[in-house]
């Protein structure tokens, strides 16, 4: 009887773990959703769009994109750590969602705990402009302007807590200036106002600022990075130019809910790089300003971690707050 009934037991396990595998072995058995944490027409929305199209055809199902745009990303982030963790609901998370929010607020999600990383995107450089009324042509001659015109000059953001922000204060920190920031709910109307005359000085991705800089429209400063972007190799650094410790590289990578399943996720992982080695993948995404990266589920929660201890010294030493 005892017999039996280790057969029976023996039986069940092994149909659990049957039934588990051949779970795991269907995925994705339906569409996958990719929640994108601003709205429509942005960098996230465009990479969002060129990959899950590319990842369709890897998966083998279709991906939908779904904007969920608010509060610096952080609605977009509640709604994916909330999601079944069963890798059919995925973000397309960036810099703010999981290292600047985190660093300059207390925040309902955590972004390491709450996330499960599938991987790296890629980044886009962030560019320094001025509108063309400023007298200044390079990072040396902006200085001057700006230390010439004592609270006169003052700077857009796309809100507070965004890359732009966070730039424009390690500028400051570095430069030893004083700007007045004028934070506006997106870069659409910071880059309006920019081009106007209203705020003088912006830190926009090279994805906003691109169109506008060789339109004539705005005047490129510096690339506040390590590197030239090979998008636009005539602009030099700000390090070039004397200007140290200004490096904010506007980073996209995609996440999934904590506890989605390993080998769901190296699933995903895999068919996102396969996705960012495709040729057509590649120059899309270059048009829309950024650079292809890739990393493994366990850079990528390396890399996350790292970016938050970097950002949360940015705050402290610039003294930012969520205000």
């Amino acid at each position: 009887m005892q017999f039996r009934r280790h057969l029976v037991l023996g039986a069940l396990a092994s149909a659990a773990i049957l039934a588990c595998g051949s779970a795991l072995a269907a995925f994705p058995e339906r569409a996958i959703t990719i929640v994108v944490p601003t709205a429509a027409g942005g960098a996230n929305d465009a990479m969002a769009r060129v990959i899950g199209q590319a990842m369709s055809v890897a998966l083998k199902q279709p991906v939908i994109v779904d904007n969920k745009a608010g509060a610096n990303g952080a609605i977009a982030s509640e709604f994916v750590m909330r999601a079944p963790a069963d890798g059919y609901t995925l973000m397309l998370g960036y810099i703010a969602t999981h290292a600047m929010n985190p660093a300059l607020q207390k925040l309902r999600y955590d972004p390491v705990k709450d996330f499960e990383p599938v991987g790296m995107v890629g980044s886009s450089a962030t560019l320094m402009v001025v509108s063309p009324s400023v007298k200044a042509h390079n990072a040396k001659e902006l200085v001057a302007y700006i230390k010439a015109h004592p609270n006169q000059v003052s700077y857009a953001s796309a809100g507070n807590g965004t890359a732009p922000h966070f730039a424009a204060e390690m500028f400051k920190l570095s430069t030893g200036t004083s700007m007045l920031h004028v934070p506006y709910k997106g870069s659409a109307p910071a880059v309006t106002d920019t081009i106007g005359g209203q705020t003088q000085v912006m830190f926009p991705s090279l994805f906003t600022a691109m169109p506008y800089v060789k339109g004539g429209k705005l005047k490129a400063i510096g690339v506040a990075g390590s590197k030239r972007s090979p998008l636009m190799p005539d602009v030099p650094t700000l390090k070039e130019q004397g200007i140290d410790n200004v490096d904010v590289s506007q980073w996209y990578a995609m996440f999934a809910p904590a506890k989605t399943p390993k080998a769901v996720v190296e699933q995903l992982n895999k068919a996102l790089n396969e996705a960012l080695a495709d040729k057509t993948v590649i120059k899309r995404l270059e048009d829309h300003g950024a650079e292809v990266e890739t990393m493994s589920t366990e850079q990528m929660r390396t890399f996350v971690q790292q970016e938050q201890v970097k950002w949360k010294k940015v705050v402290q030493a610039a003294k930012l707050t969520a205000d």
